[in-house]
């Protein structure tokens, strides 16, 4: 079906009318598949500026156009008429709605093309490049081959856990000509995370990078994605190779910042300016535009001194391998090849999950078992496993990758649990029932020569100043949601355990233990906590 947009001459394309009325008629799950988010228009002016910034801009491509919303930005400035604009685009129908709209701009130079800029398009140079790429994790992704194809082309071998936005603008700096300028919008998660790290290795080695803008995380600019911001700034010139970090509160603050960036190169002198060469990929770089808080505190040392933190059970299909009791009776399943499991966050809402809060969970028919089968003999398990196979269950992405395909992942249950997203802070979680958990939850496994101090380290993560600490480390997707990775915890800070004297040990583990049974009966907290954090806070000061 054909997706028509009326546009009410030319004042209504230079708004974010387009997007909204697209939007209404393609449903957002449908562009979400090709990770298709759209710019606000004040956006897309600001990123214009700098890249007619370059006075010698000629030739603008826009590798994933879109409805052209950057163009439209540069052609609601005068003198537009000077600039051929070139656009790429995958999705057919989006591409037919910008030539609709643009081939009603009188004196407009625009040539848009249904291709896929990551295979296409390698040898031509651009004076502009501006774009808004897609948000896609490469097991989303169908074309894997373009790994080889950058590791080639690029000389750089990435993880198949980059997102492929990354992809665009490590292309993109490339194709700039001589002085030529790029403006990028993407997700701030690469500044901070694993498969980062090869990325920022090559922004240092490019030498073009300018800026980095960061909008802060309460402030969501895609409202149909929970995704954090920011605006890469790229020039290919010799003034300097300096790298600027700005942190800005809102849209508005765009417009107070348009006559600085204006004034490129003069304006080096302001804010967190950090040389090329002395940027570090191997680190998370919030360090140089955000707080960190383990800086002011010492008898700091690495989690992974005391723990390994690994990824819960990944099934693949919660769906089907969750069970709770009336389906266990339905498919006649034997206890034995049933699990106790924690499969989602909610169900540990607090720090401690005992043996009751099992089968309370348990009573209310809640999945809170998980298959494990282990014996093809029993024909009710073979009946299920074949009901699963017709149903596809076997050809998902993990299960497809499994053998068996229904086999589960070697995560014995762990002492302590902690929580993979949130909005309020790490919530650790101990694991007193001894169940097994999913991926909402990351395991978190005491080294055997600190097991009998697991009580102690646990009273520490339940204080405000270990989720102080342990927020240095994580990643921030906006609208106040944050996630921890495995590695994020496993190379975060925590107290020293064997800075803590004996006196002071007895008191945090009396209060640990009043702590604990306050909160199993539903009681106030807040003063015990208190004198938990107390206790912390001067063995770190020390």
């Amino acid at each position: 079906m054909s997706i028509q947009i009326t546009i009410n001459k030319n004042k209504d394309i230079f708004s974010d009318e387009p997007e909204i009325e697209y939007s209404l008629l393609n449903p957002y799950e449908e562009r979400k598949k090709i990770g298709q988010l759209f710019t606000p228009f004040p956006i897309a002016e600001f990123m214009s500026e700098w890249i007619i910034g370059n006075v010698d801009c000629e030739t603008i491509l826009d590798p994933a156009v879109g409805l052209g919303i950057f163009f439209r930005a540069i052609v609601s400035k005068k003198g537009y008429e000077k600039y051929r604009f070139i656009g790429y685009d995958i999705d057919e129908k989006i591409l037919n709605c910008a030539k609709d709209i643009t081939d009603n701009i009188p004196d407009a130079k625009v040539d848009l093309e249904q291709k896929n800029y990551l295979f296409n398009d390698w040898t031509n140079e651009y004076d502009g490049i501006i774009c808004n790429p897609p948000y896609l994790k490469f097991h989303d992704y169908e074309n894997k081959e373009i790994l080889s194809i950058f590791e080639k082309k690029l000389k750089m071998k990435l993880t198949g856990f980059t997102n492929i936005y990354t992809l665009f603008f490590l292309k993109s700096m490339n194709q700039l000509s001589k002085g030529g300028r790029a403006a990028y919008i993407v997700p701030s998660e690469f500044l901070n995370a694993d498969y980062g790290k090869k990325v920022k290795e090559y922004l240092i080695k490019s030498e073009k990078l300018r800026f980095i803008i960061i909008v802060d995380f309460k402030t969501n600019l895609f409202n149909e994605a929970i995704t954090t911001s920011c605006i890469l700034l790229f020039s290919n010139d010799k003034y300097n190779t300096d790298v600027e970090f700005i942190n800005i509160k809102s849209v508005e603050d765009l417009k107070q910042l348009e006559h600085y960036i204006k004034s490129y190169p003069i304006c080096r002198k302001e804010r967190t300016i950090v040389k090329s060469s002395e940027l570090n990929p191997e680190e998370k770089w919030r360090r140089y535009y955000g707080k960190t808080n383990g800086g002011k505190y010492k008898n700091l040392v690495p989690f992974n001194t005391y723990a390994k933190v690994v990824r819960g059970i990944a099934t693949g299909a919660n769906d089907y391998f969750s069970f709770s009791v009336n389906k266990t009776k339905k498919f006649n399943i034997d206890k034995k090849y049933l699990l106790p499991c924690l499969t989602k966050a909610n169900y540990a809402a607090k720090h401690f999950f005992t043996v009751d809060h099992f089968n309370e969970l348990k009573n209310k028919d809640k999945p809170v078992f998980l298959l494990n089968a282990i014996d093809l003999d029993d024909s009710n398990i073979v009946e299920y496993l074949k009901m699963g196979e017709e149903r596809g269950i076997d050809k998902k992405y993990l299960t497809s990758h499994r053998n068996p395909w229904y086999a589960i992942e070697n995560r014995p249950p762990a002492p302590i649990l902690v929580t993979v997203f949130s909005r309020n802070g790490l919530r650790f979680v101990r694991n007193e029932a001894k169940v097994y958990n999913l991926t909402s939850f990351h395991c978190v496994y005491v080294h055997p020569l600190f097991i009998r101090k697991v009580d102690l380290l646990m009273a520490y993560l339940l204080t405000d100043i270990a989720k102080e600490i342990f927020n240095d480390e994580k990643r921030e997707y906006g609208d106040g949601l944050d996630k921890f990775e495995p590695n994020d915890l496993n190379n975060a800070k925590v107290v020293n355990l064997d800075t803590i004297d004996r006196e002071n040990e007895n008191k945090i583990l009396e209060y640990y233990q009043v702590y604990r049974q306050k909160e199993i009966n539903n009681e106030h907290i807040v003063d015990i906590k208190n004198k938990l954090n107390e206790i912390f806070y001067e063995v770190l000061q020390e």
